[in-house]
């Protein structure tokens, strides 16, 4: 059953108005049974899919890590690896990126998350810094656009091949 987000304010939109990055707020019905969360964001909202960033949490060489790719990429490990100067990296279980993050899988935003963790943006899924793109907001079902520029300062994150 598709639902859409109760509330309009997370830490991740807290996080924004904090840091004063303008941001507007997108709603859509989640899908739940949705095969790829990020595709159907991306199709719910009319948006590319390129401009639709997934949020991935991993591991390299046992330290937490964010990734975010575009939602109709797949990032490569080895590339994450190197990104982060590790030997070894693999994607965390959903109940540990639960745990870790404060946010549902579906809902994990790169943004407020409940302790800061080295970030790193796919360099393929970012065109110009004034374009704009989506993110999740904090919720299911609830998309943050802003732009390029804007989200890589409020990560500051690295922005490198991963895909």
């Amino acid at each position: 059953m598709a639902k859409t987000p109760a509330t309009k304010t997370t830490r991740a939109t807290l996080a924004l108005d904090k840091a004063g990055i303008r941001y507007s707020l997108h709603a859509y019905a989640y899908d739940p049974d949705a095969p790829r969360i990020g595709l159907q964001a991306a199709q719910a909202l009319g948006v590319e899919p390129a401009r639709v960033l997934k949020t991935l949490m991993a591991a390299v060489d046992g330290r937490t890590v964010c990734l975010l790719v575009a939602s109709d990429t797949e990032v490569s490990m080895k590339r994450v690896v190197a990104a982060f100067s590790g030997k070894a990296a693999a994607m965390l279980k959903p109940a540990d990126a639960e745990r870790l993050t404060g946010y549902h899988v579906g809902g994990i935003s790169p943004l407020g998350q409940k302790r800061v963790f080295p970030t790193a943006i796919d360099a393929g899924s970012l065109s110009d810094p004034a374009a704009e793109i989506h993110v999740n907001g904090g919720g299911r079902g609830l998309q943050i656009r802003l732009t390029e520029g804007d989200l890589a300062a409020a990560l500051t994150a690295l922005v490198v091949p991963l895909t």
